[in-house]
């Protein structure tokens, strides 16, 4: 087992406890929460416009409609619908004509009551745009009437009919209305709460990291949130006079920006090789197939609306396919990161799979599985931020282990391998440059050849490890010692250092030693300053001549030199 295979599984535990948590928060509560179309489901019937029809004559006359044939396969044009019959008393409450929104050139709505009054209301694309509600729901409020509302008749211009005439028509009281509104607003404000989060979250982790993948999340992130705002209808409160149609050339758009980023984000998450120079022209590919209809309907829509919107289609579809290779060769390379991702894009990709399909052929309408952009990349966006944190912790780790390495190295560039201590270059790095004066000692041990001899040269390897120890616990905390080479050592201590000599001295005669062999040292000691390299070659002159001294006097003592004067600059 590695030993990120522990943290892996706590995190791909918690991964899936929050896929399950936002599941049950979003996807089930969705079809659970009283929004989007509220109110009573109307059924209608379509007939095709002609000259001299009128909203009266086809109240009086309900002839002709046809009820059975899917709304998709009527085609472009002008048409007029009509609902079943009604029985609808407002009382004291308001009713709301609602259906979601469809692109089309204006809608007028007919309600006959039951006193024979017939009132017609009017929207064009910008007045559609007025009349939005939260979850992009088209509303009419009806005025009050004591009469029963009979019966409802949609006329419908200019429409593009890319999922259908009318799509999830309802009529709602104000109470139903004002729910549904707050439901919305708490759910699109908890999904762009929890996108802007992650946005500066992660733009942190951009600022600090310099990855490229980050730069492409935080893109995916606000393409998210603007979409968010435009496809939930927020937009046409921000700007009133925007057209609908316009607006929706808004959501062609922001979506296809998510959906590109969110694929280069992914491209470039991965450890190198995974993403090969094959599945990034996939990439390249798949983003152009989506991005040159968005810009064709940007442009020209509704021109060829119908030809544009089925290559955008197609475009998400390859778009979505080429997301399964580079999953595939990351599988192959035992990415560390697959799971996260195979957890956080799984979702997404189904839902986004089965509403291209559902567009393309013409399933029945459903509101949330039209929202299903917003709340499976939202979902998506949750776990490739926790997938985000674990490589963040991934890149902490391999970080620390360089520096410890770092660390490590220079140790051993810096120390001697048998005592530990301090090598003659880090030595002298440390001691020159330092203000003051200084005692230099330099320590030789006695008769160290005999030792060897005696003991083995493993048996003298340890006499040094142990005289080393014996140095250490000796000498004060800010002292400088090193082994010089052999059996020759220096230490480097404050000015007053009194007896310390001595105390070496006593200490190694008391150390226990191999075989329990007397092992002897001389010492040598000058003081003055070490500023320069010349004061160091001085001061080591003089303490070694000390040294000599301490030898020819016949060993285990120590000797010094007089203090040196700084030399003028």
């Amino acid at each position: 087992m590695s030993r990120h295979e522990p943290l892996r599984s706590l995190v791909c535990r918690l991964a899936t406890f929050l896929a399950i948590i936002c599941g049950v928060c979003l996807l089930p509560a969705c079809a659970v929460v009283k929004a989007g179309p509220v109110g009573l489901p109307l059924t209608t019937c379509v007939l095709r416009d002609a000259p001299g029809m009128t909203a009266a004559k086809l109240f009086r006359h309900p002839h002709g409609f046809d009820c059975k044939t899917p709304q998709v396969r009527f085609g472009d044009g002008d048409f007029w619908l009509m609902s079943q019959p009604l029985d609808v008393t407002a009382g004291v409450d308001r009713l709301a004509v609602r259906s979601s929104t469809v692109w089309q050139r204006a809608t007028t709505v007919h309600a006959l009551f039951a006193d024979g009054t017939i009132v017609s209301i009017r929207s064009d694309d910008r007045a559609v745009s007025r009349d939005l509600r939260l979850g992009a729901i088209s509303q009419r409020w009806l005025p009050r009437r004591q009469a029963p509302l009979v019966r409802l008749l949609w006329h419908i211009e200019g429409v593009s009919n890319i999922r259908g005439l009318l799509l999830a028509p309802t009529v709602a009281t104000g109470g139903e209305v004002g729910r549904s509104d707050i439901h919305l607003a708490a759910l699109y404000a908890a999904i762009a709460g929890a996108c802007t989060a992650l946005l500066l979250f992660n733009l942190g982790l951009a600022y600090a990291l310099r990855h490229r993948y980050m730069r492409f999340y935080c893109v995916m992130m606000l393409s998210l949130i603007a979409y968010v705002i435009s496809s939930s209808g927020a937009l046409a409160w921000l700007t009133p006079d925007l057209a609908n149609t316009a607006r929706m050339k808004i959501n062609y758009a922001l979506l296809a920006l998510t959906g590109i980023s969110a694929l280069a984000f992914l491209g470039d998450f991965f450890e190198q090789g995974v993403m090969t120079a094959r599945l990034r022209r996939l990439s390249i590919i798949s983003s152009v197939a989506v991005g040159v209809p968005t810009l064709g309907i940007v442009a020209i829509a509704p021109i060829e609306l119908h030809v544009l919107d089925t290559a955008y289609a197609l475009g998400f579809l390859l778009l979505l396919g080429s997301v399964v290779p580079i999953l595939f060769n990351a599988w192959r390379q035992h990415s560390a990161f697959l799971p996260f991702f195979t957890l956080a894009w799984a979702v997404p990709l189904v839902l986004a799979v089965v509403r291209v399909l559902w567009g393309m052929f013409g399933g029945p309408y459903s509101f949330w599985l039209d929202n299903s952009s917003v709340l499976s990349m939202t979902l998506e966006a949750l776990l490739s931020s926790l997938a985000i944190g674990h490589r963040v912790l991934l890149l902490a780790r391999e970080r620390d282990e360089a520096r410890e390495q770092e660390i490590a190295a220079r140790l051993l560039a810096d120390t001697d391998p048998l005592t530990g201590l301090l090598n003659r270059r880090a030595f002298l790095r440390s001691a020159i440059g330092c203000e003051g004066d200084f005692t230099l000692l330099v320590i030789d041990l006695d008769h160290f050849k005999r030792v060897n001899e005696t003991i083995g040269h493993d048996g003298g390897d340890e006499v040094l490890r142990i005289f080393a120890r014996t140095l250490r616990q000796s000498l004060p905390a800010d002292a400088l010692v090193a082994r010089l080479g052999g059996e020759e050592f220096a230490v480097v201590t404050g000015a007053n250092a009194g007896a310390l000599a001595d105390q070496i001295l006593d200490r190694l005669r008391n150390a226990r030693m191999p075989f329990d062999i007397q092992v002897t040292a001389s010492i040598g000691t000058c003081t003055g300053p070490l500023m320069r390299e010349v004061d160091w070659k001085a001061l080591y002159r003089s303490a070694d001549a000390a040294l000599y001294e301490a030898k020819a006097a016949g060993r285990d003592r120590t000797r010094g030199s007089p203090a040196l004067q700084r030399f003028a600059a």
